[in-house]
């Protein structure tokens, strides 16, 4: 499974977590294996989008809004994301409630489940984690977007390409989403999680 050593590189990736880890008050080790489970399942997510050439050509015009810069200011990443507090969004390319609702939709929830339990992290952290990892990806891409001359055509394979064999992973970001995982993160009753991912997160940091 791809780590994000393997997209940044060995000493990007590991400032990277450590930052995380900073921001969520967890052992880099417990951060690192919350990723492990999130980070297939949004490149899984972003491989299913552009798979039609509807879904990669609405893919292609949102990585314009990233341009590998939200790499190079890791550590302004978390207030770029949650400093104007959920009143305020942050700029398009720290948008994580966003970027996370159009590469997950509704599988937001079984996601933060699983690497909840694969890494023993609360539902909080993991949120907050999944929220600062969304900038990550997409500015990787439209970083290698530019880089490569890519346009909507090219996205599928470079993603593949970041999965490896291409194979699917077991954390399914289309399946049915457990109406148990659904009730316990769907805190307002809407019947959606979408906004509830990062409402997660806001309350985990107002709460430290």
């Amino acid at each position: 499974m791809p780590s994000l050593q393997d997209l940044l590189g060995q000493e990007q990736g590991d400032a990277a977590v450590n930052q995380i880890s900073q921001e969520v008050g967890a052992e880099p080790s417990a951060v690192g294996s919350a990723i492990q489970t999130a980070l297939p399942a949004l490149l899984n997510g972003l491989a299913n989008n552009a798979s039609t050439p509807d879904g990669a050509q609405n893919l292609n015009n949102a990585l314009e809004d990233h341009d590998g810069s939200v790499l190079n200011n890791l550590g302004n990443l978390a207030g770029m994301i949650f400093g104007g507090g959920q009143e305020n969004p942050p700029p398009r390319e720290a948008n994580a409630g966003a970027i996370l609702g159009h590469i997950l939709g509704g599988g937001q929830t079984q996601v933060a489940q699983q690497a909840s339990n694969q890494s023993g992290l609360n539902i909080g952290q993991v949120a907050h984690i999944m929220m600062m990892l969304a900038p990550i990806v997409m500015g990787y891409l439209g970083q290698q977007k530019q880089q490569q001359g890519i346009g909507a055509d090219g996205l599928g394979g470079l993603i593949g390409g970041l999965l490896g064999s291409g194979q699917a992973q077991q954390a399914s970001v289309g399946g049915v989403i457990g109406e148990a995982a659904t009730s316990m993160l769907d805190q307002d009753h809407d019947g959606s999680v979408v906004d509830d991912i990062a409402s997660l997160a806001f309350k985990y940091i107002s709460g430290k």
